[in-house]
């Protein structure tokens, strides 16, 4: 076995095939366009990417090329076609990619997936392309059918024999390339189309470059999770938008999956590493981290499945599903305390901690909470919603009641109508005081009636040692600037940090 030569053409298919599957998956996908990605351009270049992005002739003459090359050069290295023109064209092709988006404006010392310096992976493609180009072995292909047999020397055996048997070693790559195509058949029949895979993706290069420094981290259990934990509700479509009937439907309007992957990516980029999810949420989880290989932590919601009394089968489902930490969502701990169901709300906590994973409780209601605490039922973590009530919208303290979020919606402005979610903040305040396992703060904004800067602060002072915000894309950044500041400023806070 000529293992230097088996090496390098598993080394050329395995690029090539990278390629082949970023051309074909964008063709597929019907209306892929590199519009988006050359308008946001970044860099010493970015006026000339912007111009053609923003022309749309041109980009229909850019877009079946890109296309075009990615799958020809995909076709060139995986088979052993034209190998070395292949190699030149995909480090070109690598270089337009790096020089559209440089990683040049980053923080040097930034300790987060997906913030490179100088190198990212289109350059460490284009080396690798060079290593291939440079090297006189070029592995097994189909390059080596093209030419005639070399005169037999004396001595040497039957150059047809050989010939006969390096053809069949160099016909190898076409069955491999059969079951690369089975695989990526079998991932799009599960999960769709994939237009977000490598070399051409790269969102928010113009706003990463005003991050302020490294966002702070913490632990939940042995978990290492940033204190800016990215909300689930904007990309489920949960708007709590009051009476702005429209508000939800115009959220799931906008976040569609591309906008909610690409929104993710900024955050992680950005230096969010957890995202605390509804149920429902799960798949679209789980196939962004399968589709882009994502380390993001998924903490996720679950509830007792009611129409069969079942209180662990979305435990084990969460689960399947991949997810990191799991926690007990906060309406149905409201309901289940309301209802005189504590036990099982200790059944669905040692279950989860049974299976080995971090187990939360959630709740609007504090009094929720306080009642769990009294019946020695402690979490690993809680998640509690924190903020005040100084906004307008916010109904007279006289008026609420416990447990009435999630409750009926009234119309009379003097009562509860989606509009507040942590009903008593002095007794949150209290309760998160004397806590003793790490607090995540929740609907710190009030979904929205609250200012950024005046909600951060508010639930950092009095407690929290995570706060958990729904983000769209454009306020990724200044949310993470607006925690670190926040962070590095804080004063009156008390109580002691925990994870």
């Amino acid at each position: 076995m000529n293992w230097k030569k088996l090496s390098i053409t598993i080394f050329r298919v395995a690029i090539g095939w990278h390629f082949l599957y970023e051309g074909i998956a964008k063709l597929a996908d019907g209306n892929w366009s590199a519009a988006g990605y050359l308008s946001s351009s970044t860099g010493p270049l970015s006026g000339l990417y912007q111009w053609m992005g923003s022309s749309e002739g041109i980009m229909n003459v850019v877009d079946p090329l890109n296309m075009a090359a990615l799958i020809l050069i995909g076709l060139g290295l995986t088979l052993g076609l034209a190998i070395r023109i292949s190699a030149v064209s995909g480090i070109l092709l690598l270089l337009l990619y790096y020089f559209a988006h440089p990683p040049f404006g980053g923080s040097l010392l930034a300790n987060t997936e997906g913030s490179l310096y100088i190198v990212n992976k289109n350059v460490i493609e284009a080396l690798a392309l060079l290593v291939l180009l440079v090297l006189k072995e070029k592995g097994w292909g189909l390059y080596a059918l093209l030419f005639f047999p070399k005169k037999k020397e004396p001595g040497e055996k039957s150059t047809a024999v050989k010939s006969r048997r390096e053809a069949l070693k160099n016909l190898a790559t076409i069955p491999a390339l059969g079951v690369l195509g089975l695989g990526a058949f079998n991932e799009t029949q599960k999960f769709g189309v994939d237009t977000l895979s490598g070399a051409t993706i790269k969102v928010g290069g113009a706003d990463i470059k005003e991050l302020k420094g490294e966002l702070p981290k913490g632990k939940i259990g042995p978990h290492e999770i940033s204190r800016l934990v990215a909300g689930g509700n904007l990309i489920g479509g949960w708007a709590h938008s009051r009476d702005l009937h429209y508000v939800p439907s115009l959220f799931r309007a906008y976040n569609t999956e591309r906008k909610i992957f690409e929104t993710l990516m900024l955050a992680e980029e950005a230096g969010i590493n957890a995202i605390n999810i509804g149920f429902p949420t799960n798949a679209t989880m789980q196939k962004y981290k399968k589709l882009t290989g994502s380390k993001i932590k998924v903490i996720t919601q679950v509830h007792p499945d009611a129409d069969n009394n079942d209180y662990l089968v979305n435990i084990n489902k969460a689960i399947d599903f991949g997810v990191d930490i799991i926690q007990v969502q906060g309406n149905w701990c409201d309901w289940l305390v309301r209802d005189n169901k504590l036990d099982k709300i200790d059944l669905m906590l040692n279950h989860i901690r049974e299976q080995g994973y971090t187990a939360g409780l959630a709740s609007h209601t504090v009094d929720s909470l306080i009642a769990c605490e009294e019946q020695g039922i402690i979490p690993d973590y809680y998640m509690k919603t924190m903020h005040h009530d100084n906004y307008w919208s916010a109904h007279p303290r006289e008026n609420r009641f416990p447990f009435e979020v999630d409750g009926k919606k009234y119309a009379d402005h003097n009562r509860f109508h989606d509009n507040l979610f942590c009903l008593y903040p002095d007794k949150t305040i209290d309760f998160v005081n004397r806590a003793t396992v790490p607090v995540m703060g929740f609907k710190v904004l009030a979904a929205g009636a609250i200012q950024p800067e005046d909600g951060f602060n508010w639930a950092f002072r009095n407690g929290a040692d995570f706060i958990c915000v729904g983000m769209f894309d454009f306020q990724v950044v200044n949310d993470v600037n607006i925690t670190i500041d926040t962070l590095n400023n804080l004063q009156g806070r008390t109580r002691k940090w925990y994870g």
